[in-house]
């Protein structure tokens, strides 16, 4: 990390939130195992003990797919990026130091009203706060006064919100903007109707998934 961020306490930080939401990792897994075999989960959104149970998880993005999405911002210049899903705030933390090299701002969205004022808490200590503009509440109301040109967008968010989603953001796309959406070989038939949005030729969109673990979709706008 040390060499893509040159940033010691911003470096910290990372590695301490990391670690945190690895740890979180094999009791999710067995959680959603569980309730999936008792036929208890719906790909059309999270039930009430399901909400209850991710409250204090991180969910945090891989770091490298975290580091790929930095080196991407700063490759594409990006000064407008966009991140569907921000729970704690530890992606953010690599855009926002992207965007603070680029001269620009993340604009975050998050539902959870507990899950933003730690994701705030986070980039204040990183020093990054004055980068991010989070959208609190439904990102069904919250990004439709988005304006653009929007360079960079990370998609990480449960299924069922990445069509509104996208069909929100993508009118605002620049031409070479570039879309990330994580999972979406782990959980592909849910994502079907963001496929069906970004494989339609009308839209001007081409994509390729990257073989990161669990998928990494990369989407261009051309």
């Amino acid at each position: 990390m040390a060499g893509v961020l040159g940033d010691a306490r911003l470096e910290a930080l990372l590695e301490r939130l990391e670690a945190r939401s690895q740890a979180q990792v094999a009791q999710t897994r067995e959680y959603f195992r569980r309730r999936g075999e008792a036929g208890e989960l719906s790909w059309e959104g999270l039930d009430a003990d399901a909400h209850r149970f991710m409250a204090d998880k991180l969910v945090a993005l891989e770091p490298a797919k975290a580091q790929f999405c930095h080196l991407l911002c700063l490759a594409l210049g990006a000064r407008r990026v966009v991140e569907v899903g921000t729970s704690y705030g530890v992606s953010t933390l690599w855009l926002a130091a992207a965007v603070r090299a680029n001269g620009g701002v993340v604009i975050g969205t998050e539902y959870e009203p507990a899950k933003a004022a730690a994701a705030r808490a986070n980039w204040a200590e990183a020093g990054l706060s004055g980068f991010v503009e989070l959208r609190e509440r439904d990102l069904r109301e919250t990004l439709k006064d988005l304006e653009g040109p929007i360079d960079f967008v990370l998609m990480d968010i449960w299924t069922e919100m990445a069509r509104p989603a996208i069909e929100l953001i993508h009118p605002h796309l620049r031409r070479g903007a570039v879309v990330c959406a994580d999972n979406t070989t782990g959980f592909a038939d849910p994502y079907r109707d963001y496929f069906a949005f970004v494989n339609d030729p009308k839209n001007g969109l081409k994509t390729m998934t990257l073989p990161f673990d669990g998928g990494f979709e990369l989407t261009v706008r051309i």
